[in-house]
């Protein structure tokens, strides 16, 4: 039962990580036709990439969008994180509800809403804010549901006894619930920015026409001959830098034993 256990876990991690490896090595594969195994490796993809304008600027697009969704995101996920956990009211579990279910709706429908309810019901124009509202519908999920867990870890026992002691609420909140709480906040922000930076169906039906994000900018290149080495390096660079926040957030989220203190 081991050897199968063992066997299964190595056979689902090579379907995962083995064609990331494959696009690592593309973006230094010097036959356009990326051949396979590389005959010959050379880094004049990643200086092509590096002076690319449309992905630079596609980049800056999606970095916008990202920040922005995120600071949304932590505004009000957390605002509704403490609301549904630490206040008791009717219709508290619906609501709880339909904070998560944006996250959980196919993208392409999410997608197709707000697009109709931009443009027929508010009457708005396409285009970066447009995109960021968008994005910030389900990061307030990822915010929202790391706020959430914390809040239940933490109780409500030490802001009990700061107040005992004659503190006001915004004193408590700043030096005994917001120290136990930051890192939920800074795993909750680094997994909804990554969240917004990848995301690319949603973004089709809320970003204005001509402008693109990077994922976007990917996609529209993939299948371009001459581009294909560049979308590779590209390529290549998200998949090392998403695993920063990534490795960020699992670290932040478990960490427990210092109450959240970084």
């Amino acid at each position: 039962m081991r050897t199968l256990l063992w066997t299964a876990l190595g056979l689902g991690l090579a379907v995962i990580y083995f064609p990331l490896v494959v696009v690592l090595l593309n973006s230094v594969n010097a036959d356009t036709t990326f051949g396979f195994p590389p005959s010959r490796l050379t880094l004049e993809w990643w200086s092509r990439a590096a002076s690319n304008q449309g992905a630079l600027h596609a980049l800056w697009t999606s970095v916008e969008a990202g920040l922005a969704a995120t600071a949304i995101a932590l505004v009000l996920g957390t605002m509704a994180a403490f609301a549904l956990q630490r206040y008791r009211f009717f219709g508290r579990n619906p609501v709880s509800l339909l904070i998560i279910l944006p996250i959980a709706l196919p993208g392409i429908v999410t997608g197709i809403a707000l697009n109709n309810a931009f443009r027929t019901i508010l009457g708005l124009d396409l285009g970066l804010l447009t995109a960021i509202i968008a994005h910030a519908t389900f990061c307030i999920v990822v915010v929202f549901n790391n706020v959430v867990a914390r809040l239940r870890r933490m109780g409500g026992n030490l802001e009990e006894a700061s107040m005992d002691l004659g503190t006001t609420g915004f004193t408590t909140f700043r030096l005994v619930t917001f120290p136990m709480l930051r890192s939920a906040l800074l795993a909750g922000g680094l997994l909804a920015f990554a969240l917004s930076f990848d995301e690319i169906i949603v973004t089709t039906f809320t970003l204005g026409t001509g402008m693109e994000t990077l994922p976007i900018w990917i996609y529209d290149n993939l299948f371009r001959p001459n581009q294909a080495p560049i979308v590779n390096v590209v390529a290549a660079v998200l998949i090392l830098a998403s695993t920063i926040p990534v490795y960020l957030a699992q670290r932040l989220s478990g960490d427990t034993s210092s109450g959240g203190r970084l």
